[in-house]
């Protein structure tokens, strides 16, 4: 287990070393379908503990560039995920989680990716939104103010409120239709309901013999787990489905993304 831990990075590797992931990225670089990577990186984190918070950061606290792969939670899970999908070696992946969870990969608070759908704006070339193509005309739209509740305060002091349209399909028109148009490797979010946010979770679709699975950083099981899409989903009230794009290395792209102006 490899692990290091100063003022600005926290490294703690569990069950895994440095050589360890490198061989892994390796070996998924073989893997030129997005989901199939995704769906083979991601089945040797099954088992990983629960754990949250997992980030350090606040508006008076200095933001730590975190890679516990010991511990994670939901969104968390992702991030790795798609950060090790996006790269061939371990050194890749720590820059790719830096672009990844943070707006141009600049590691602060205040850039830090904190809502699900902020990576339609921050991962826009190698993330795209493919809830209304999946959900069709029993796709729903709504504009919410993600950060501010009802109350008028602030889920997250210190970052600003962003005006967005969320997609979602209702958990209660969700059919067989609609499952068989989720992609293995689709990350999928369950919308929420409450002001200021726009998922309450997220997971990763596995789609295997014939039946359709939440691959998830589970509050409940307390561990990375699949679950039974079909019956989970029955319980939430919609899905929200970020689909990522053809392999590529982000390092390649920031620098066309960052010409575009972004305010916080």
């Amino acid at each position: 287990m490899d692990t290091m831990r100063n003022k600005n990075i926290v490294l703690s590797l569990g069950r895994w070393t440095k050589e360890g992931l490198d061989h892994l990225l390796q070996e998924s670089s073989d893997i030129h379908d997005a989901g199939e990577r995704i769906a083979f990186l991601s089945k040797h984190f099954l088992g990983v503990a629960y754990k949250e918070p997992t980030l350090i950061g606040g508006i008076n606290i200095p933001e730590v560039f975190i890679v516990n792969l010991e511990g994670m939670d939901c969104m968390t899970f992702t991030e790795y995920i798609e950060a090790m999908r996006l790269s061939n070696s371990f050194s890749e992946f720590m820059e790719n989680l830096k672009k990844v969870r943070y707006f141009l990969g600049k590691v602060t608070f205040e850039t830090r990716n904190h809502f699900f759908t902020d990576w339609l704006e921050s991962n826009s070339r190698f993330i795209a939104d493919a809830t209304e193509p999946i959900g069709g005309a029993k796709t729903v739209k709504v504009k919410k103010r993600l950060n501010l509740k009802k109350d008028g305060t602030y889920i997250l002091p210190g970052i600003a409120v962003k005006e967005r349209e969320i997609k979602f399909i209702p958990a209660d028109v969700i059919d067989g239709a609609v499952l068989d148009k989720l992609k293995t490797g689709d990350y999928a979010g369950m919308y929420s309901k409450d002001d200021g946010l726009d998922v309450s979770h997220v997971g990763v679709i596995i789609q295997t013999q014939g039946a359709t699975f939440l691959r998830h950083a589970s509050s409940i099981a307390r561990k990375v787990v699949d679950e039974d899409f079909k019956k989970y989903i029955y319980k939430k009230e919609g899905l929200v489905v970020l689909r990522p794009c053809k392999q590529g290395s982000v390092s390649r792209i920031v620098g066309k993304v960052a010409k575009k102006e972004k305010k916080y």
